[in-house]
């Protein structure tokens, strides 16, 4: 199975809350990644691409799984910092 996500990363646990709580009261998840992300993702609105088992992060490719399609994680931490993910797509 592959997913699709965007996700929005970044350094400080604080702003993570800060973004996530935004996100909640529907503000626009890929002006946020534009604006706050610092991975590379951030200028197509934290848009990832199609991915599949293995190709994430263990943390990361995990909450994807947990989520439906169109829903927002709470906050995840890897090695890159902390991440709001996206999922926006699965297939088989």
């Amino acid at each position: 199975m592959e997913m699709r996500a965007s996700h929005i990363l970044v350094k400080d646990r604080a702003l993570a809350q800060q973004l996530l709580i935004k996100i909640k009261q529907g503000a626009n998840f890929e002006s946020l990644a534009r604006e706050f992300s610092t991975c590379p993702s951030k200028s197509a609105g934290g848009d990832l691409g199609w991915f599949g088992p293995g190709k994430m992060v263990s943390a990361f490719e995990y909450a994807c799984t947990q989520l439906g399609v169109g829903s927002v994680s709470d906050i995840v931490q890897t090695q890159f910092g902390y991440h709001i993910i996206k999922l926006t797509g699965r297939r088989d």
